[in-house]
């Protein structure tokens, strides 16, 4: 009986000596500190490469705006002896600038530009005497259809008035951004951008049968928002 007790003793003793060198055995708490730190920090550093792309998209629909309506500003086709003139084919070479300011964005399935020429209606009130788009995302212009404000001053206007004899060039950049690493998880967020040139000299406004563009041979074909 005496040397049963003793062997109980001395495993009770073995399995307490090693249950106290286990709690202060700490070789492996970093790992397991490190196992519940990984996914926290690829969530942070992600959403840090997340944020970064959706800035630079940001950046770059401001930048297509601006420079969709300073190249629509600056259309002066033809002689010094007469009134420059705006044709459809000029409307959509600034929207092949457009297309190639947004290469990689796959803009023209997931954007639209619209670009309007806001004008002074004969009342002296505002109108937007005609629309071009470009991009197939399904969008109108917050201001209006081509024709808004054609009569009288109840037209509030873009924020910036036309004056009688020129134009401004308004453009409303709108894209669908689409999520780089989070796309199953978060809705695409919508961008949207406007600017808006005065043109750079006088042009013809009343274009073809009152139109303000012309289209002559050979035609291009109109870039309508329709």
């Amino acid at each position: 009986m005496t040397g049963f007790l003793k062997r109980a003793f001395a495993w009770a003793a073995r399995r307490t000596q090693a249950a106290v060198h286990l709690a202060r055995d700490v070789s492996a708490v970093v790992m397991i500190e490190v196992a519940f730190c990984i996914p926290i920090l690829a969530m942070i550093g992600f959403g840090g490469i997340e944020y970064a792309n959706l800035l630079m998209s940001t950046t770059r629909v401001n930048q297509i705006g601006l420079g969709a309506a300073d190249n629509a500003a600056r259309i002066a086709f033809g002689s010094t002896l007469a009134q420059p003139l705006v044709r459809e084919a000029d409307i959509n070479e600034v929207f092949a600038g457009v297309e190639e300011q947004a290469k990689g964005m796959n803009f023209k399935a997931n954007g639209r530009v619209i670009l309007s020429s806001v004008e002074r209606n004969p009342d002296g009130g505002q109108w937007i005497h005609w629309q071009r788009c470009y991009g197939d995302l399904p969008v109108n212009s917050v201001y209006g259809p081509q024709g808004t404000g054609a009569t009288g001053t109840s037209f509030a206007g873009v924020g910036v008035n036309a004056s009688s004899g020129t134009a401004i060039m308004l453009v409303e950049v709108t894209y669908d951004y689409k999520s780089l690493l989070w796309g199953k998880w978060f809705q695409t967020k919508r961008i949207r951008e406007t600017a808006a040139f005065l043109v750079r000299e006088a042009r013809d406004l009343n274009g073809e049968n009152g139109t303000g563009l012309f289209n002559p041979a050979p035609a291009a074909t109109p870039a309508l928002c329709a």
